[in-house]
């Protein structure tokens, strides 16, 4: 091949591979999934920007309260960049959330990404707690479930956690939070109730959190499982002689993930906004307890950076949740309504 063979080769070959990067089912997959994250995240900034703006009143004047004198209030709306035109502000926050700057706490008078930074840590712990106990519970308890219950064997038993799964599923968490503290702290003095004092202070405000995640996902295992358990490739197992133990663990719970993830992803989400209520239950020391004080106190640039930071956490787990899906199960981005026909 001569030099100049090689020169007039090139061209075609980069858009012959352009061309097959581009169709390439994973990486539209990434671009779908990349492109709504930032719509999303856009449309998140947007609505916490507007929270403050929409919120009927003065928020400069319901958080410095009725005594404030008129030239107090207005200068602490220079000082908080209020009097500026709206679309000034809105650039300017979306600029200083590029540089961490979420404004200033109107009650604390500290920069709010401060304020968060601190809180956060026992937020996440909490809420990470919560989840994994939820999980480490619901797919041992959904296997042994499926197993036991497959083909309507132990009737009693299907009918038994059926109901017991319907009533603690609903139960609000915070509600069983405050049963917890009134058996296990002011009744039988067992546990601590309030603050984030050791390890034995995070065992109520977790059960709280897990045990409504944990009942559901231990149904979506029993019910992903036993419909698995039925498919063909498992006959075939067992026509190879293969152990119960391997049958299940190896071929069958693998590919009953996919629902459970799916399920997980959303339950996670979810656990994420509980925390509010139940660290308000056992005094916790994190944004949830933050931003109620914040919201009685009408202090609204710290209520607009928590909201944000809540949106943020929900937006990546389903985006987390969405790789795991397109890894575990390829499938899933050749079924994507972007592939559809």
């Amino acid at each position: 091949m001569t030099t100049t063979d090689t020169v007039v080769a090139t061209p075609a070959a980069l858009r012959s591979a352009s061309r097959a990067f581009g169709q390439n089912r994973r990486v539209r997959f990434a671009l779908r999934r990349g492109g709504r994250l930032l719509v999303s995240l856009w449309v998140l900034v947007t609505a916490a920007f507007l929270m403050i703006h929409l919120v009927p009143g003065d928020p400069v004047r319901g958080a410095l309260g009725p005594m404030a004198t008129p030239d107090l209030i207005e200068r602490t709306r220079h000082q908080f960049g209020f009097d500026l035109p709206l679309w000034e502000q809105y650039f300017r926050f979306i600029g200083g959330i590029f540089t961490g700057d979420l404004g200033t706490s109107l009650q604390l008078r500290m920069p709010v990404a401060d304020v968060i930074g601190t809180r956060l840590p026992d937020t996440l712990v909490l809420g990470a707690a919560g989840f994994i106990v939820a999980v480490v519970v619901a797919i041992p308890l959904g296997v042994v479930l499926a197993v036991a219950t497959r083909r309507g064997r132990r009737r009693w038993l299907e009918l038994g956690f059926t109901s017991t799964s319907v009533v603690l599923g609903t139960i609000p968490d915070f509600l069983l939070g405050v049963a917890f503290v009134w058996l296990f702290g002011v009744t039988l003095h067992w546990l601590p109730v309030a603050g984030a004092n050791g390890p034995e202070s995070y065992i109520l405000p977790v059960l709280a959190l897990a045990i409504g995640p944990a009942v559901i996902l231990t149904r979506i295992v029993r019910i992903e499982l036993l419909a698995t358990l039925e498919s063909d490739f498992i006959r075939t197992a067992r026509a190879k002689r293969l152990t119960p133990r391997r049958i299940v663990f190896r071929h069958a719970l693998p590919n009953a993930v996919t629902a459970t993830l799916t399920v997980g992803g959303l339950l996670l989400g979810s656990l994420i906004a509980s925390t509010v209520l139940v660290e308000n239950v056992f005094a916790w020391p994190g944004i949830g307890q933050t931003v109620t004080g914040s919201i009685i106190g009408k202090d609204y640039q710290l209520v607009q950076g928590i909201v944000l930071v809540y949106g943020v956490a929900a937006l990546l787990v389903n985006t987390i949740v969405d790789i795991s899906l397109a890894v575990l199960d390829p499938r899933s981005t050749i079924l994507d309504e972007g592939d559809q026909r």
